[in-house]
């Protein structure tokens, strides 16, 4: 009985660090990559993702707000910013210091579904299934805050972006995990925003939310240099040791946050994992995987 009230206790206090603090305990990650031309000014960006704001999460607003001072040049959001059908005055607040700073986005299931109680079980053991009976999101209103801070739509979408002198061909796909991406229209959509860039030389970006590998893959066959996504919350609970129990996808494990390189029929691409910033409202659990934003 003694044995059972200690790991009880463990457990307990292992439940209040992750949910208490952890969740909390926002940081950044810094990280370089080669992709631009020889000679080219360096870029930084700001990769956003997973946000799962709630109206009351001012610690989360003011930390995001504070993210200005890092002067990016470029902000990559991969999904998933709404945590709740109400938040969108919240993120107007978190997000608004971003003005007039070259941006791109891609939705995640959350943009478009308010979250409800999971089984916390069954995430640990395969990908939770695509929940469209959620409260509906008013996704055309978080577009609109978007277009207000002049950032482009890249849902199954491409873009040409000067930044610094650099002229950067974005591709995108809407929601693997709703299965709303069409890498068909996303094929269409690169050749059309190419226009008069080289085949060789300028940098290609693909932008997801969910990293499935057939995402992935696709990306890379198209010529991705590098592609950025979220959605794994980094596995959110871990094993110190061994990582991320889940990555929410088919995604290895192994990849579950940071930097790695993807590779398809000999092309490679890399790929840039965000473990995220929030988590689910009916989750609010970290463990050995802290909040982050690169």
């Amino acid at each position: 009985m003694k044995l059972i009230g200690v790991i009880a206790a463990i457990g307990v206090g292992v439940l209040a660090y992750s949910s208490l603090f952890e969740r909390n305990k926002f940081g950044v990650r810094h990280d370089s990559i080669d992709v631009l031309e020889s000679g080219a000014s360096s870029i930084k960006v700001l990769h956003l993702s997973d946000i799962h704001l709630a109206p009351w999460q001012n610690r989360k607003i003011e930390w995001i707000r504070g993210l200005s001072s890092l002067r990016p040049d470029l902000v990559v959001v991969t999904g998933d910013s709404l945590g709740h059908a109400e938040s969108i005055p919240a993120l107007t607040r978190a997000l608004s210091v971003f003005t007039g700073v070259p941006g791109v986005f891609v939705h995640g299931s959350n943009d478009y579904f308010a979250p409800r109680m999971p089984n916390p079980f069954t995430y640990l053991f395969r990908p939770s299934e695509p929940d469209v009976d959620g409260e509906r999101i008013d996704t055309e209103g978080l577009d609109a805050l978007y277009s207000s801070l002049g950032w482009l739509d890249l849902n199954n979408a491409s873009a040409r972006v000067s930044v610094n002198g650099s002229s950067i061909l974005f591709t995108g796909t809407d929601d693997p995990h709703l299965n709303l991406d069409r890498m068909d229209f996303v094929a269409e959509s690169v050749v059309e925003a190419r226009g008069d860039l080289p085949e060789t030389g300028a940098a290609i970006v693909g932008v997801t939310h969910a990293p499935y590998r057939r995402v992935l893959d696709a990306l890379t066959d198209l010529g991705a240099d590098v592609i950025f996504a979220g959605h794994t919350h980094g596995g959110q609970v871990c094993v110190p040791g061994i990582g991320a129990l889940t990555t929410n996808s088919d995604l290895p494990r192994a990849l579950a946050r940071g930097i790695n390189v993807w590779n398809h029929l000999g092309r490679n691409a890399f790929l840039n994992v965000s473990a995220g910033i929030g988590t689910s409202i009916y989750a609010p659990v970290r463990f050995a995987c802290p909040p982050e934003a690169i």
